[in-house]
């Protein structure tokens, strides 16, 4: 043992768990850990807010699968900072969230110390997987061990780990950390995979949904679809698991074409969103449903036919087994049609323009590693089907948070974890403007994010609702912008100004050839946007 500070203690765990990067905003309660991170010489990526903090973490962990961190002040900094561990927590991303308390002669008192919350643990365990408090030095390296087995065992999560003021500088004896073991997963049920089995011979039209509990079983879900001819399909999360580049990897709007004569959904890592969650307005006559996912709960989320509960990889491994065992033959034909659904939908979804003119010249230009993160906006939501995504983490989207404002630091983080690797965030001018202040984190950090901003002068989607659904007045959905190249350029970040496709791609490449932050503004004339939603929210065939 050592004589050692609690803020020491904590960064001694994340040392023993390979972590050498924190995002964080310091504030008085966590000098000491602060502190402590700077003689262990981990990296420090310090913003201009606390939401950005936590946002950088989570596009570090979805890049990377890794646990990305953060540290911001108890109180109001946790609170700003809740929007991505929310985030975090519905994408399923191992998102850590290192704060303060109160002095620990105040805990529980209600004084009305500085940045006190009546319960921050309690509001904490509300939206992370896991939270706890470390009262004493000696107890940091097992509660920051269990921090992490809690984020990475089962379905993954944030959590969040709170000290007192007092204690991230007092001195104690202090044993080493050691990461614990996972959690064990679930394994597969013998008698369930052979049922599961059965079905999938009995099928004729089989179809896979994957989320991001699927992405690190990747390669037995396309020996699995290939061998029975499936078609996969991701909603956001697991967009990339199989490459839209295989004729097997469809987006939502191939996939859509071919739902009517689907006899069996086979949902792996999943929520199902779009077939049972309303974003497909029906279910096919005679429909079977086989999930394979690590949380039970799930399984009376939505009740399958069949369920097995495991991990996405064991779970279609055994399947896989099973079905070849069984002698499955294939279906004739039916990669033809899987085609052809393919070819169909990318002639339909050219119509959603300007959005689509964008998006293919961007993919085009984009490496198949490329990392790009969407924004809600009306070029972000055209990408969760208009942009072919060709490896497993490289689209990164708040999912069901649907969070205004988490793409461009998002992307921050991404860019961190990944400095090799071309970065863009896909922003609208509202959604921008939530996080305009980090502009000044990649300058200061040289974090070579090149940023679209794609300008209607509007929060158009609602501007849009507005008028559709309430005779026409639009409330609040205006906005008046700055001059985004003279702001970008006042931040000293590089930028340029494009008024129409034609003048896009070349703007890009010399963006990315630039390698520093750089911004591109693209105007779009307010309203002259097609609408997006036929493919999200398609009407019944």
């Amino acid at each position: 043992m050592a004589a050692t500070s609690g803020g020491e203690a904590i960064v001694n765990g994340l040392v023993a768990h390979g972590v050498d990067t924190v995002f964080g905003l310091p504030g008085a309660q966590i000098y000491g850990l602060f502190d402590a991170f700077h003689q262990a010489q981990l990296k420090v990526i310090g913003a201009r807010h606390e939401q950005a903090c936590g946002y950088m973490a989570y596009g570090y962990a979805r890049s990377t699968g890794r646990p990305g961190v953060f540290s911001v002040v108890p109180g109001p900094g946790v609170l700003n900072a809740g929007a991505a561990m929310l985030t975090a927590f519905g994408a399923n991303e191992p998102v850590l969230c290192l704060t303060g308390q109160v002095p620990t002669q105040f805990l529980g008192k209600g004084r009305g110390h500085l940045h006190e919350m009546p319960d921050q643990l309690a509001t904490l365990r509300s939206f992370v997987k896991w939270a706890d408090r470390i009262e004493y030095p000696d107890a940091a390296p097992a509660l920051v061990s269990r921090a992490f087995q809690e984020m990475l065992s089962g379905r993954r999560g944030p959590a969040a780990l709170e000290m007192p003021w007092d204690v991230f500088t007092q001195r104690t004896d202090v044993a080493a950390s050691k990461p614990f073991d996972p959690f064990p997963a679930p394994q597969p049920d013998t008698e369930r995979v052979k049922a599961a089995a059965a079905m999938v011979v009995a099928s004729k039209t089989p179809m896979i949904f994957v989320g991001s509990g699927a992405i690190h079983a990747a390669d037995e879900i396309l020996e699995l679809a290939e061998m029975i001819d499936a078609a996969v399909v991701a909603f956001r999360s697991g967009r990339g698991i199989v490459s839209n580049a295989h004729e097997l990897g469809l987006t939502m709007a191939a996939a859509y074409r071919l739902w009517p004569h689907t006899d069996l959904m086979i949902g792996i890592g999943t929520r199902l969103e779009l077939p049972t969650m309303s974003r497909w307005p029906f279910r096919p006559d005679g429909l079977k449903s086989i999930r394979i996912d690590i949380d039970a709960s799930e399984m009376r989320r939505f009740t399958p036919d069949t369920a097995i509960i495991a991990d996405a990889k064991a779970g279609t491994r055994d399947l896989l087994a099973a079905v070849r065992k069984s002698g499955y033959a294939k279906t004739k034909g039916r990669r033809a049609a899987i085609r052809d659904a393919s070819a169909e939908a990318l002639k339909q979804i050219q119509r959603i323009q300007p959005q689509m003119a964008y998006l293919n010249i961007l993919r085009a230009v984009l490496p198949a590693n490329a990392i790009v993160t969407d924004e809600l906006s009306q070029v972000g939501f055209a990408s969760w089907y208009g942009f072919p995504i060709y490896e497993p983490r490289t689209f990164i989207t708040s999912g069901y948070q649907g969070t205004l404002g988490s793409g461009f630091p998002t992307a921050l983080g991404a860019k961190v974890a990944n400095p090799g690797r071309p970065v863009v965030a896909i922003t609208g001018d509202g959604g921008f403007m939530f996080g305009v202040q980090e502009l000044a984190t990649a300058v200061q950090f040289n974090i070579g994010v090149v940023t679209l901003i794609f300008n209607n002068n509007a929060y158009g989607n609602v501007r849009r609702d507005q008028r559709e659904r309430f005779d026409g007045r639009v409330v609040a959905s205006d906005l008046v912008n700055p001059d985004f190249v003279k702001l970008a350029e006042s931040f000293g970040v590089a930028a340029a100004n494009v008024k129409s496709p034609e003048t896009f791609r070349p703007a890009l490449e010399k963006a990315l050839a630039h390698g520093g932050p750089y911004v591109i503004a693209i105007d779009v004339p307010t309203d002259s946007e097609v609408s997006p939603w036929a493919f999200i929210h398609p009407p019944k065939p």
